[in-house]
C-alpha cells in the first residue's frame, strides 16, 4: 500500500492506497518542528482505528512546500516504513514538460495538481487551489504547466484584516447573504468572500482572454467548496485533484525502476 503526504503551508494530507483505491485520508495542522517519531505515533493511531497494519505500507511520496518539513517526513518513511520515499523535487521524474522561466521554482504542489487535472480533463485548463494562497495555474492540453498567477488565500486575508485593524473582529469564513452587511462582523464577511469571487471571476476572465483559446476551469484545495454555487466562473470542483497526481507520479517513477 501507499502513503501519500501532501503537505501545505497549513494542514498536511495522509492519504492511504491499497493499489485500487483510497482506504483511508487524515489531515492534520502543519508544523515545521514536528519530528518524525511524532508524526509516527499520530499516524499509528488513526492507521489502527481503520485496522491497517504500519507495515502493510510499503510505498511513500511526499509532496512538501515547507522545506523544513521534508527532513522529519523522509525519516518518518525511512525509519516506520522501511522504505525510501519520492519527493517531488527531489530527481522525480513528472513526466510533463514545465514551460516557465525557472522551471526549479515551480512549487510541488502546482505541478502535483497540474499532472492530476490533466489525466481527467481535457483541453486548456485553470486549476485554482484555494489555500494558504490562492494559485491560479495554466496547465495546458498537452499537460504542460504554463504558470500562473498568486495571490493571498481567504484565511490569510481574513488574519491580516483582524490583526492590522484594532476594531475588526476575528471571525470565521462563511457565505453571506447579502453583499451590502448591515454590521461589521457581515461587512467582513461580504467584503472577504465575495471579494474573493470577484477575484476568481475577474482572473479567470483576464486569463482566458490572455490565453485566446476555452478553458476548463477546475477548483481545488482546502475551502475551494466555500465557492461552489456562488460562482460560475468554476465548472469543476475536485477535491482529489492533488493525490490523484501524487498517485499517477508514483506509478510513473515505480514504472522506471522496475523497467
Amino acid at each position: 500500500m501507499l502513503l501519500a503526504i501532501e503537505q501545505g503551508n497549513t494542514n498536511t494530507l495522509f492519504a492511504v492506497h491499497d493499489g485500487e483505491t483510497w482506504i483511508a485520508q487524515w489531515r492534520t495542522a502543519t508544523e515545521a518542528s514536528r519530528t518524525a517519531d511524532e508524526y509516527a505515533v499520530w499516524l499509528t493511531q488513526l492507521l489502527a482505528m481503520r485496522k491497517i497494519d504500519l507495515a502493510s505500507l510499503t510505498g511513500c511520496i511526499i509532496s512538501s512546500v515547507v522545506p523544513q518539513s521534508i527532513f522529519n517526513l523522509r525519516n518518518l518513511a525511512r525509519r516506520y516504513l522501511s522504505v525510501e520515499p519520492l519527493v517531488i523535487g527531489d530527481n522525480v521524474q513528472l513526466g510533463i514538460p514545465v514551460r516557465i522561466n525557472k522551471p526549479s521554482e515551480a512549487g510541488a504542489d502546482r505541478l502535483v495538481n497540474a499532472i492530476g487535472a490533466h489525466l481527467v480533463y481535457t483541453g486548456d485548463l485553470i486549476v485554482i487551489d484555494s489555500g494558504t494562497a490562492t494559485t491560479f495555474d495554466i496547465v495546458a492540453a498537452d499537460g504542460a504547466f504554463e504558470g500562473g498567477a498568486i495571490a493571498p488565500g481567504i484565511n490569510l486575508s481574513l488574519q491580516a484584516l483582524h490583526e492590522a485593524a484594532a476594531m475588526l473582529p476575528r471571525i470565521a469564513i462563511q457565505r453571506p447573504d447579502r453583499v451590502i452587511g448591515k454590521d461589521t462582523v457581515s461587512n467582513m464577511q461580504s467584503g472577504v468572500f465575495w471579494g474573493y469571487v470577484s477575484l476568481i471571476e475577474g482572473m479567470v476572465a483576464r486569463i482566458k482572454a490572455e490565453w485566446g483559446k476555452p478553458m476548463t476551469v477546475v477548483g481545488t484545495g482546502g475551502v475551494a467548496s466555500l465557492f461552489e454555487g456562488a460562482t460560475e466562473s468554476i465548472d469543476r470542483f475536485d477535491p482529489d485533484l492533488t493525490i490523484r497526481g501524487l498517485l499517477e507520479i508514483w506509478r510513473r517513477n515505480t514504472h522506471l525502476t522496475d523497467t
